[in-house]
């Protein structure tokens, strides 16, 4: 119901961009973006849109580097990922909600398959 697209292998420093789109039977999305995991580690949320409130979230980690956009009409989010860090690491997953803004993935009701982006240093 979300598909991802957009990872890749990027020096540091370097950029990537990911998207997602929403299809098939997803409705009434009001909260949309992007967490990642790393292996041995809890899914962590990076950046989120609320639709509804007009805010977008962003962790502190990527604050300044990373920028979310898209359109809450078509159900699409970009994920701009400039400054890249080898922390940055890890598999990104779209995601999400009907409800308004929550930094808990429990709480997503979509999820799409995960891209993975990898930082060399």
């Amino acid at each position: 119901q979300l598909q991802a697209s957009g990872g890749g292998l990027v020096q540091a420093g370097g950029s990537l961009r990911l998207s997602c789109a929403a299809s098939g039977s997803t409705f009434n999305i009001y909260t949309m973006g992007w967490f990642r995991q790393t292996p041995g580690k809890e899914r962590e949320f990076v950046a989120v849109r609320d639709w509804s409130a007009g805010i977008t979230y962003y962790t502190d980690s990527v604050k300044g580097r990373f920028s979310i956009s898209g359109d809450n009409t078509k159900n699409t989010v970009d994920l701009q990922m400039n400054s890249l860090k080898p922390e940055d690491t890890a598999v990104y997953y779209c995601a999400a909600k009907r409800g308004t803004f929550n930094n808990r993935p429990t709480w997503y009701d979509y999820w799409g398959q995960g891209t993975l982006v990898t930082v060399s240093s």
